[in-house]
């Protein structure tokens, strides 16, 4: 399906669509306050994301482990407690309003490669988040 520019389509079926004419790049306006129902389709949409995360995450954990821990970053100790939650507490823990997962690509090295298509471009990224740290939460 085609759509034009400003308008992406997410998760829940519901279009975004973004001020500005569709030959130009989505404009956001950081002046004006958010309705109270943008606001709520927003929380709505960070609870979703974070169910899709929870439950992504503990398929990768519960099928592969090591690899699992591997692509999202996390220490054993926060795989298990991932991988052993019930569905009720996954639930409970995606109904936050702040979002679960982080965003990894945040040194300018990995967001280049990532950003340059190439082959080579996407092994190097690869070998610098091996590198990286696994992530704490304390």
């Amino acid at each position: 399906m085609n759509r034009p520019f400003g308008c992406t389509r997410v998760a829940s079926g519901r279009a975004n669509v973004f001020r500005g004419r569709s030959d130009q790049p989505p404009r956001f306006d950081s002046g004006e306050s958010m309705s109270a129902t943008t606001h709520s389709d927003m929380l709505n949409e960070i609870k979703e994301v974070n169910l899709s995360y929870l439950l992504l995450a503990q398929r990768l954990l519960r099928e592969d482990k090591p690899t699992g821990m591997f692509r999202m970053g996390i220490s054993e100790q926060s795989a298990e407690v991932l991988a052993n939650l019930t569905f009720a507490q996954t639930v409970r823990l995606a109904a936050s309003n702040q979002l679960l997962c982080r965003f990894r690509f945040d040194d300018h090295a990995i967001l280049s490669a990532l950003a340059d298509k190439g082959k080579t471009a996407l092994t190097h990224s690869a070998i610098i988040m091996a590198g990286q740290d696994v992530e704490q939460i304390g």
